[in-house]
């Protein structure tokens, strides 16, 4: 079965309370100005990428398709706005029949962005528009940080398999959408099963040290296991004396051992020497898997260790430090009326501090070179030149509230690997520097 294309919502039936309740309040006061239905034109972007981070990654897309489709203010959320005189009446009304109408253009999910880079557009009546402010936001920063750490971490580990495995370092919905972004970014599997189960993603896990402990002998708990499982199961070597335990683990396996698992020490020293072990114990083909607490940084110190795979939870599902993308939504252009008829015109936020905005709807181009690198992200308001014409960035999502289409998780891990490979190749070094292509406006 698969559930990513069926559109189900997360975890509840109604996405409407997922939001701020400013929303809301706008909402009251636009409706009685009368100007609530003044069509408009919310964009998603950020001004900078978190600090040394060399581009962003789209993530999450998928799931804000699903939470646009399931905003609905059903009798429930109706009666706790109504309890808590959240808003008055006449806006409850209105709320009750709310169904987004407009339209949605983005980036397509796995696709690279930069600072400047309108991410999402959201097209409609102010009112319409504006009450998903909060939920598009959740989304894309969280999954989006997730993808990028991701995307740093498969960079670092080349060919390498990475099994996601941070269900328990974060909130338990907020795992699967983390499993669901690094799957994204370039990891191969996860050991959450509700991420299994939502997403298709393939799901990985045999033991922990509790399971070696449960048992009176290491050996014991090894022969459970390859009893339960086969001999191609994998077995976790560090619980006691690490030398012995693959000693045992051959000798209860076999060389048809499919892998052990090292969860502590010092993973370059200890991958060399359980390597060598393996190799004179005639357990050739047996993979090392190495854990703990790894990050992009730890997996390229391990690029010349006989590793073959890596599990990261931690600093994964945080973001490896930078947790939120710090993306805004922003009113870009607004009708002088309700008339439909009538035409947008630009606004844009005016302040001190960085925080200032550029008015108008948005298009976006990504320029290459005479060898296909990508060496500029354009970004205009006017007519697009004919030399960006086909390499324009902004899909169509959603076309009067339906949405076009669902993409398989696979199509946007295949979109992002390629969209990485168009970067130069700086774009993939660990070192702080600046967006690895400048953002020019036109």
């Amino acid at each position: 079965m698969n559930t990513a294309d069926l559109g189900l919502p997360v975890d509840v039936p109604s996405t409407a309370l997922f939001t701020d309740q400013y929303e809301l309040t706008m909402l009251q006061a636009s409706l009685a100005a009368g100007t609530a239905e003044r069509r408009s034109v919310f964009e998603v972007f950020t001004r900078r990428l978190p600090e040394g981070r060399r581009y962003g990654v789209v993530a999450g897309t998928g799931r804000v398709l699903d939470a646009v489709e399931n905003f609905r203010f059903d009798a429930d959320v109706l009666g706790f706005l109504r309890e808590n005189a959240i808003v008055d009446e006449p806006t409850l009304e209105w709320l009750a029949s709310y169904r987004f109408s407009g339209d949605i253009w983005g980036y397509p999910e796995g696709e690279v962005y930069f600072p400047g880079s309108p991410i999402l557009r959201v097209e409609g009546s102010f009112a319409e528009c504006v009450l998903l402010e909060t939920v598009i936001l959740s989304i894309l920063n969280h999954d989006s940080a997730i993808a990028a750490a991701a995307s740093r971490m498969a960079s670092a580990a080349g060919d390498r398999p990475l099994i996601e495995m941070g269900a328990r370092r974060t909130h338990e919905l907020a795992a699967v959408a983390a499993a669901r972004a690094a799957y994204v970014g370039g990891f191969t599997t996860t050991s959450d099963l509700a991420a299994g189960f939502r997403y298709g993603i393939p799901t990985v896990g045999t033991s922990a040290h509790a399971f070696t402990l449960l048992h009176d002998r290491e050996r014991d708990a090894f022969q459970a296991q390859v009893n339960s499982l086969g001999r191609g199961t994998t077995l976790l070597v560090d619980t006691y004396d690490v030398a012995e335990a693959v000693r045992m683990a051959v000798e209860v396996a076999g060389p048809e051992l499919g892998a052990v698992r090292i969860d502590s020490g010092d993973l370059l020293l200890v991958a060399h020497r359980v390597r060598q072990q393996l190799d004179e114990l005639g357990a050739r083909d047996t993979r090392i898997i190495v854990t703990s607490d790894l990050d992009e940084y730890a997996i390229a110190s391990l690029a010349a260790a006989p590793v073959d795979a890596y599990g990261v939870g931690t600093q994964l599902v945080t973001g490896s430090g930078h947790p939120t993308c710090s993306m805004v939504y922003k009113l870009v252009a607004r009708a002088e009326s309700a008339d439909p008829r009538a035409p947008l015109e630009p606004v844009a936020k005016r302040s001190i501090g960085g925080k200032t905005s550029i008015g108008g709807r948005k298009w976006a181009a990504r320029r290459l070179d005479e060898r296909g690198v990508a060496e500029a992200e354009v970004i205009g308001t006017g007519v697009v030149p004919v030399a960006l014409a086909d390499r324009q960035l902004l899909v169509e999502l959603v076309k009067g509230g339906q949405v076009l289409s669902r993409e398989p998780l696979d199509v946007v891990r295949d979109r992002h690997a390629a969209s990485r490979a168009n970067l130069p190749l700086s774009a993939t070094q660990l070192s702080r520097g600046e967006p690895v292509i400048p953002t020019e406006y036109i």
